[in-house]
């Protein structure tokens, strides 16, 4: 790649800093060995107790509460964006939700603030969430809090 811009090289080397593994050392894209990775999320490693598993929903529910849909006024917990929420006996908070639409704008980025605001409560180690749309959301999933906010009821 003798002809390539000053531009050319600068962008190259940008995308090659996104696939994991590549270095300008290593330019055959050899992936690097798995590294160690420490836990520091403070959460305890044991299976959590009923009672925690109490407060764990709890604190849970209000998190997500705390994330809003910017198009639509309501918080994803009472529109009925959330499937399903689990907590594994390892801490791991697995969460399925949906959006309003596939085509939502925020698509991206919605998964990553229900992730962040789980991180938040006490007792999760880490959250993982998957997007579905099957079954594809409705608005029959909202609760009446939000038909109500909305002028629905």
């Amino acid at each position: 790649m003798e002809n390539m811009t000053d531009r050319q090289r600068e962008a190259e080397s940008l995308a090659n800093a996104q696939i994991p593994g590549m270095t300008p050392q290593n330019e055959t894209g050899d992936v690097a060995k798995k590294r160690d990775v420490m836990d520091v999320s403070g959460a305890p490693t044991t299976k959590p107790t009923d009672g925690e598993i109490a407060t764990i929903t709890h604190d849970v529910i209000e998190q997500l509460k705390s994330v809003y849909d910017p198009e639509i006024p309501v918080d994803i917990y009472e529109l009925g964006l959330i499937y399903k929420v689990e907590l594994e006996d390892d801490r791991l908070l697995r969460v399925d939700m949906t959006l309003t639409a596939p085509g939502c704008p925020v698509a991206g980025e919605m998964p990553i603030w229900v992730r962040d605001a789980c991180l938040a409560v006490k007792g999760v180690r880490d959250v993982d969430v998957q997007m579905t749309f099957d079954p594809p959301w409705t608005p029959d999933r909202m609760s009446e809090e939000a038909k109500l906010e909305l002028n629905m009821l």
